[in-house]
């Protein structure tokens, strides 16, 4: 199954992790392109990581002890930056 990023859009997938298989609880995905980007779902071991930023998306892995909330607004607050750049243009 597949799941579209748009261009400049950040999504968390938790729900799409076989947790048995991977070191982390859950993802976080942002697409820094301006062009929308296809992720392969469900997430079935760490090389997940390596092959989706081969495609240009910054890969985020929350750890058990990781607050996913903050590093998720961390990410949503940069991806917000560029989007101003980019308007501003």
């Amino acid at each position: 199954m597949k799941i579209v990023l748009r261009e400049h859009h950040i999504i968390g997938l938790g729900g799409y992790i076989v947790e048995l298989r991977t070191t982390f609880r859950n993802l976080i995905v942002v697409n820094h392109t301006d062009e929308p980007i296809k992720l392969e779902v469900p997430v079935l071991n760490d090389d997940w990581i390596e092959e989706h930023e081969a495609l240009g998306l910054e890969v985020i892995p929350v750890m058990d002890d990781s607050d996913y909330l903050v590093l998720f607004q961390m990410a949503k607050h940069k991806l917000d930056e560029e989007r101003k750049a980019l308007e501003g243009n």
